[in-house]
């Protein structure tokens, strides 16, 4: 009789913790799709009815879908625009020379498409820097848009980094929203891996399927934040820095992705984590720890904030440094930075830009 009830009693233990295990890990939870873009060299009205096919089989299946995209190979941008009439695609033009960027600077300002140049092998000099304040004296919006890239992936979803290589499509998610109830940094991961696995079984068969791209692209705070997540596993952030976490999540990503293409890479959005731009305005992002992390997980520096009277020389000094990091480490690097086009260094931006967290500037 003691070894049937000792046998029930083990049973019913048993039974209890997988009906709380299974709790657990059914907690609702956002699936959502940051963007599917389409890379076409020819673009039509079939590339965008493909673009919406895509998002309603995704919807199907639970995700949620932000954006569609499209990029095109070295377009010229005003017939890009007029060949897609659809305002709600936003429009890339891919990698440019800083030649033909600095020659249809006007048009870029006054456009709704993004662009990037690649500074992997060039020379950098002021005039890299002058683009830049150009571009924040004359229409700093665009500053959104436009990033400079080392070693930069083909095909990467993410504008503006995104690169025409292959035609055919990608998909980034927002995965840091699948961290909601996560009381672990394997659990999040594992729901990242389930739901790559899913994106792949739907789109394995299809020709056009250029693969995931695994970043981490967190946004806003809360259940969007990474650094938020961070901190409710226990850590702070200056304290995670010194950790292997990054680290972890950075071979995870780019280990476990079914098929991936494009940065696969730790993104560290200084303004668009709202709880990242908390830490830049405390001291604890500066550029040296955004670097710092860069080189063991991340992407570079990202809508990072800049004054209106910088230090031209401090940017021309990064814009060297990224460089020499990325081609020394063969690693994918950009620099993005951003300005209101009025608030000096000390004084607090007014961006006017919803994916962009308002701060303090603090000198570089």
């Amino acid at each position: 009789m003691k070894k049937l009830s000792y046998t029930r009693t083990a049973v019913f233990i048993w039974t209890l913790v997988v009906m709380l295990s299974s709790s657990v890990s059914s907690q609702p939870y956002q699936k959502i799709i940051r963007t599917i873009c389409y890379f076409s060299d020819q673009p039509s009205t079939k590339d965008i009815e493909k673009l919406y096919s895509l998002k309603n089989q995704l919807q199907t299946k639970g995700f949620v879908v932000q954006t569609l995209r499209l990029v095109s190979k070295g377009k010229d941008i005003q017939i890009l625009e007029e060949n897609i009439i659809d305002d709600s695609i936003m429009l890339g033009i891919g990698t440019v020379s800083f030649h033909d960027a600095s020659q249809n600077r006007k048009t870029f300002y006054n456009s709704r498409t993004s662009m990037n140049v690649d500074l992997t092998n060039e020379v950098i000099n002021f005039n890299h820097v002058e683009f830049l304040f150009g571009m924040m004296n004359e229409n700093p919006r665009k500053m959104f848009d436009f990033t400079y890239v080392f070693n930069n992936p083909n095909n990467t979803p993410y504008f503006p980094a995104a690169n025409f290589k292959k035609e055919g499509f990608s998909i980034g998610l927002q995965p840091v929203d699948m961290s909601e109830g996560c009381t672990s940094l394997d659990q999040w991961l594992n729901r990242m891996k389930i739901a790559w696995d899913e994106i792949h079984s739907m789109f394995k068969r299809d020709r056009k399927f250029l693969g995931i791209d695994s970043c981490t692209a967190p946004l806003y705070r809360g259940t969007g934040s990474l650094v938020g997540f961070v901190e409710r596993l226990g850590y702070s952030f200056s304290e995670s820095a010194t950790s292997n976490m990054w680290a972890k999540i950075t071979t995870f990503i780019k280990t476990e992705n079914p098929k991936p293409v494009g940065l696969n890479g730790l993104m560290l959005p200084c303004l668009e984590d709202f709880e990242l731009a908390d830490e830049y305005e405390a001291g604890n992002f500066s550029i040296e720890r955004n670097l710092f992390l860069s080189l063991q997980s991340g992407l570079g520096v990202d809508t990072y904030p800049i004054g209106i009277d910088e230090d031209p020389k401090r940017i021309l000094e990064i814009l060297k440094l990224v460089q020499s990091l990325s081609n020394k480490y063969g690693k994918s690097l950009s620099v993005r930075f951003v300005s209101d086009g009025k608030s000096k260094i000390g004084m607090k931006t007014n961006f006017k830009n919803q994916y962009l967290k308002d701060v303090v500037i603090r000198p570089l």
